[in-house]
């Protein structure tokens, strides 16, 4: 435990009270030899990294409570199967930067069962950067993250519906079951299209139902 804190940078009293808070898990044990390893060292490095942004212990339980009992990144990213996003790693330090003031262990647990958070170790795994960018910019105008988090579920319905659309348009026009070259570029300049149409409809709906305003003087 002297060592561990020492490679932490804080004091012995402290590393025991986070244990005993259930911070860090227990150490392996040899007889009468306990040893701490670079799992736990991680976990102490990202205590004192959520701290110095604002977090309270009891909040960081918290996190720590949900992301364990989240999903990892092989059961939301699958193996083998065709992807265009890159996932992105990031310590939960990374990540309450991205959402600052809004990662919850509510909105987390949302993102989790979203599926667009996982875990891999120490280590939180997004499953896409432009979703990473997106969501975080939308923070940063003033939208609430689980706001943000509840029109992603929504836009995950309607996607999984167009995914089913567009394979049985071209279902069999694949090679040996394969998956047809022209499906994802077809599907994503449809859809861009019918979007941006449709958000030209929306727009001139809601322009028409404005009042009138008064001139200017």
């Amino acid at each position: 435990m002297e060592e561990l804190a020492k490679e932490a940078g804080i004091p012995v009293r402290t590393v025991r009270f986070y244990r005993e808070r259930g911070l860090i898990s227990p150490p392996r044990r040899e007889g009468r030899i306990a040893w701490y390893d670079d799992h736990h060292l991680a976990r102490l490095r990202t205590i004192t990294g959520l701290l110095e942004r604002g977090h309270t212990l009891t909040g960081i339980a918290d996190l720590a409570r949900t992301f364990e009992s989240g999903r990892d990144v092989a059961e939301v990213l699958g193996l083998g199967e065709p992807t265009e996003e890159t996932p992105v790693r990031l310590t939960p330090e990374q990540l309450a930067d991205y959402f600052e003031g809004e990662t919850t262990p509510e909105n987390l647990a949302a993102a989790l069962e979203l599926g667009y958070l996982a875990t891999d170790g120490d280590e939180i795994v997004h499953i896409s950067r432009r979703l990473l960018e997106v969501s975080s910019q939308l923070v940063r105008e003033g939208v609430p993250l689980a706001t943000v988090l509840a029109a992603g579920h929504r836009v995950r319905e309607h996607a999984d519906a167009l995914a089913e659309l567009f394979v049985g348009v071209l279902e069999g026009r694949g090679n040996d079951g394969t998956e047809p070259p022209q499906l994802r570029p077809l599907a994503r300049a449809v859809v861009d299209a019918e979007l941006s149409m449709a958000l030209d409809r929306r727009l001139r709906r809601e322009s028409a139902d404005e009042p009138p305003r008064d001139p200017a003087p």
